[in-house]
């Protein structure tokens, strides 16, 4: 116990007098906090749409005024050259353009049906897909509003209707900087502890002291629990600070039940410190250890389910995003603070880190070679 006693010191006492660490665990989170939800936000607005109008009818100009007054489009063309509307594809001036052919009302009278061209930008391929499913909202939408004026319905519809009414949980208004946030604090946590502790040993083999403390009497489990200690109390410091600025800024009210997101998070802590340590011990110089922790990083944080749902990987992904243990405190997060959730409805997720944290520490432990 006295060993570890002045280990933590020493630890404490490393971490604290320098101020980069100190402005790596404190404000980077911050700020990335502050700053990535109004970023990272799927929902897209202000596409850039051209109009071709040949026919310049009513029902044209109607199509038109819909689209032009939606809050999803910007209307920065209009002409009667399909040339003219390509040019501004190719010169990304619209992400999309919709072409009116010249006999589109009186086709539309006649036949009970006309047809429309729309020519996508795919260059920015999610801006594109949703403009383009925008836009065949807005003319379905056209097409309903056209139809009930040719209909008169009797008194008693003789056709049956369905009218589905929907109501959404615990994102009421579809915000999707609330959905965001919980993933971001989850990341922000991974990087602070993975990058931190992969520094960690490698700092003392650069400054030449990992050659007093091989040397001395010190186990290799007191040699880890020392260096992996500090940033796991820190690691809480920084997940208050990231809960404080999603309440305070992005108005995401924890629930009573937030201590299970702290307990959650101590063992995510351990887990994803242990496997910084395990980088630090196969790498001789901080600039391998970020390299490598960087590399792991990134794919922890795209295969996590944050930025694009897990089901629509391919199979083969799936199974790595399972195993990845970011993919756990990502949706554990979001459970407890978008859903309210409890330690049940964590249980499994709970199970699985524990099982990593041990996994990996027990690895960490194991790949650190004492040597005189």
């Amino acid at each position: 116990m006295r060993k570890m006693r002045y280990i933590l010191r020493k630890e404490f006492k490393q971490i604290f007098r320098d101020p980069a660490i100190l402005r790596l665990i404190f404000i980077m989170p911050a700020i990335q906090l502050l700053i990535l939800p109004f970023a990272a936000d799927y929902e897209i607005q202000n596409v850039n749409i051209g109009i071709v109008d040949h026919d310049r009818s009513t029902y044209a100009r109607e199509l038109v005024r819909k689209i032009e007054f939606s809050n999803y489009f910007n209307l920065t063309g209009y002409s009667n050259s399909q040339k003219e509307a390509m040019q501004w594809i190719e010169d990304d001036v619209v992400d999309l353009f919709i072409e009116i052919p010249a006999d589109f009302e009186a086709t539309l009278i006649r036949e009970d049906e006309a047809t429309l061209l729309m020519a996508v930008n795919a260059t920015n391929g999610t801006k594109g897909n949703l403009g383009a499913a925008y836009a065949n909202n807005i003319i379905g939408e056209f097409n309903r509003h056209v139809r009930s004026e040719w209909v008169q319905w009797p008194a008693f519809n003789p056709e049956p209707q369905i009218e589905v009414v929907h109501s959404q949980w615990y994102n009421v208004h579809s915000n999707y900087q609330r959905f965001m946030v919980p993933g971001i604090l989850a990341v922000l946590l991974t990087m602070v502890g993975g990058f931190l502790s992969a520094l960690n040993i490698v700092k003392e083999k650069e400054i030449g002291t990992i050659e007093q403390l091989n040397v001395s009497p010190i186990r290799k489990h007191q040699f880890i629990l020392g260096k992996l200690i500090p940033f796991w109390l820190l690691g809480f410091v920084v997940l208050t600070i990231g809960l404080a600025i999603s309440y305070f800024v992005h108005g995401i009210v924890p629930e009573a039940n937030i201590g299970v997101l702290y307990v959650f998070g101590g063992v995510y802590l351990f887990a994803i410190l242990g496997f910084g340590l395990m980088i630090s011990n196969f790498t001789d110089t901080q600039q391998q250890a970020m390299m490598v922790a960087f590399f792991f990083m990134l794919i922890f944080i795209l295969m996590s389910g944050l930025y694009t749902p897990i089901e629509s990987m391919p199979s083969w992904a799936q199974i790595v995003a399972w195993i990845n243990p970011v993919t756990y405190i990502v949706d554990a997060t979001r459970i407890v603070l978008l859903k309210g959730g409890t330690f049940t409805d964590i249980r499994f997720h709970f199970l699985v880190i524990t099982l990593g944290g041990l996994v990996l520490n027990t690895l960490a432990v194991w790949s650190y070679r004492k040597q005189t």
